[in-house]
């Protein structure tokens, strides 16, 4: 058995994957599909997802960007207590995500999501979506 093999055997919370894609972000994007799948089935609250995010975005953002996506949307289906998605807002759309909040609402799903999940009271009624 591999060393990767054996990572997504034993995992039980996210930790494991989120520290192998860590320590092999050089290395690993061959297998970041089956590493995501990992983290979506073991990841109960969201935090790796999360942080997984957050770290592949900082690493390098044009490279990684297509798998932003299933981390961030992971990351939301888990995060009911919205511990860990709103960090997404400024580490993923920038410092300046509230001064483009409106734009970013309209293009961008995830981040509609997310936004009205933390800021609830300012998105009410503002695009009439029901998620």
């Amino acid at each position: 058995m591999n060393q990767l093999e054996k990572i997504l055997e034993n995992d039980e919370d996210g930790m494991g994957t989120y520290e192998y894609i860590v320590n092999n972000v050089d290395t690993c994007e061959s297998v970041l599909p089956e590493l995501i799948e990992n983290l979506k089935r073991v990841d109960r609250t969201g935090q790796f997802l999360a942080s997984t995010a957050r770290f592949l975005n900082a690493v390098d953002c044009d490279a990684f960007s297509s798998y932003l996506p299933p981390l961030i949307e992971g990351a939301i289906g888990k995060d009911r207590e919205r511990r860990y998605i709103g960090s997404l807002l400024e580490a993923i759309w920038g410092h300046d995500y509230m001064e483009r909040a409106s734009e970013l609402r309209l293009t961008d799903d995830n981040f509609r999501r997310i936004y009205k999940r933390i800021y609830p009271a300012a998105d009410a009624g503002s695009l009439g979506h029901n998620i």
